[in-house]
């Protein structure tokens, strides 16, 4: 299966021979709701095939969808299916991705992928990461508003505080148990004020070893928020010891192994949202301003020539809106689409694919906060 975040923007924004083939499904966890998604998806290839006899061979069509035959055929596939997925294939390449939210069914064969869905998934906006901390492990998870996974163990990095301590401190733990079971009387309590020293240091020596780990291997190379999941009388030691700036002050207050993951989502979702709210509202208060001063637009005939000329540093695209047409990469016109043919392009996408394509960003809207009516709005570089 490939990996949306591994692939995104590089491969997806990149040129590839055509016809570039796109589809789109929404999918089901359970059965029975899943017992029919693999007969939609042949439906849509269906569409894929009767668009691809408008202007290719049939020799040429058969080795372009035998790939989706295959997976057609894979009943392992469907049945660990997710709410959503995404195929986008070329010549000499096929990738299949399960999505952590629906997409309305769509096919789309044109000369770049539609990837305006894939945009809205995997920008960074709403991403977060989850530290689930004991005094004896701990886990990373990525997730955003929809999904939580966890992340692949660090590479040389002890996952327990038994790897990192090593032998020595289950000797130790062994010889503080023999010293405070003696006698009653001052030994025994000295005894145990020496295990719960060792323990004390041996419990900070671990945290400061995940500190470190966390802040290399995840939240520097990512840059996203860092949420602290432990039991309570973990949090201040754990922030006494921490160097890591990404580190949110809110925090998941209960053992993560006591709640489901997606009860630890929620929860995890309820602490991010306010700031992704925040950021959205600043990209929005900031192409008011650049409007204002001629340094902005929503007019699509603009925005088009704009993201050819690379003058776009910020684009925001309206979710869940198609607008079809595209965009010629020579002159940066726009030439109107069918929407009721399965082979519409969408200008929308085409935006965003230009954008990242010239080193811009691209933040894709909910309808409801979007502050213009024609589906984009952008701030120029110059």
């Amino acid at each position: 299966m490939n990996s949306l975040a591994q692939d995104y923007p590089a491969i997806l924004s990149d040129s590839h021979e055509s016809p570039c083939l796109s589809l789109y499904q929404p999918t089901h966890r359970q059965h029975p709701d899943n017992a029919q998604d693999s007969i939609r998806f042949r439906n849509l290839v269906k569409m894929m095939e009767e668009s691809l006899r408008q202007k290719y061979p049939k020799r040429e069509i058969k080795s372009l969808l035998q790939p989706f035959e295959a997976l057609a055929e894979n009943r392992a596939f469907w049945n660990h299916t997710t709410v959503g997925l995404a195929i986008l294939s070329a010549p000499g390449m096929f990738r299949v991705y399960r999505l952590p939210r629906p997409v309305a069914e769509l096919v789309v064969v044109a000369d770049s992928f539609h990837t305006k869905p894939l945009m809205r998934i995997a920008q960074s906006a709403d991403h977060y990461h989850v530290l689930a901390l004991s005094r004896s492990s701990f886990k990373i998870y990525a997730g955003n508003r929809d999904s939580l996974n966890e992340m692949l163990p660090i590479e040389g990095v002890p996952q327990t505080a038994a790897e990192l301590l090593g032998i020595e401190a289950d000797e130790r733990e062994g010889a503080h148990r023999a010293y405070g079971h003696g006698p009653a009387g001052g030994a025994a309590r000295h005894g145990t004020d020496v295990k719960q020293d060792a323990i004390s240091r041996d419990t900070d020596n671990f945290f400061r070893s995940v500190d470190q780990a966390v802040l290399q291997h995840c939240s520097q190379p990512s840059g996203m928020r860092l949420i602290l999941a432990a039991l309570p009388e973990h949090h201040h030691r754990f922030r006494s010891i921490s160097h890591n700036p990404f580190l949110m002050k809110e925090a998941i207050d209960v053992h993560p192994d006591d709640l489901s993951l997606d009860a630890l989502r929620e929860r995890a979702w309820q602490l991010v949202q306010p700031y992704y709210l925040e950021r959205l509202a600043g990209f929005v208060d900031a192409y008011g301003k650049a409007a204002a001063n001629g340094q902005g637009s929503d007019e699509l005939d603009e925005l088009a020539k704009a993201a050819i000329a690379g003058r776009i540093a910020t684009l925001l695209i309206e979710a869940d809106r198609l607008i079809p047409g595209s965009i010629n990469v020579t002159n940066g016109t726009i030439t109107a689409g069918d929407l009721d043919h399965p082979e519409v392009d969408d200008v929308l996408d085409d935006l965003g694919e230009h954008v990242l394509k010239n080193g811009g960003e691209v933040v894709i809207v909910p309808a409801e906060r979007m502050p213009t009516k024609s589906g984009a709005a952008a701030i120029y570089r110059f």
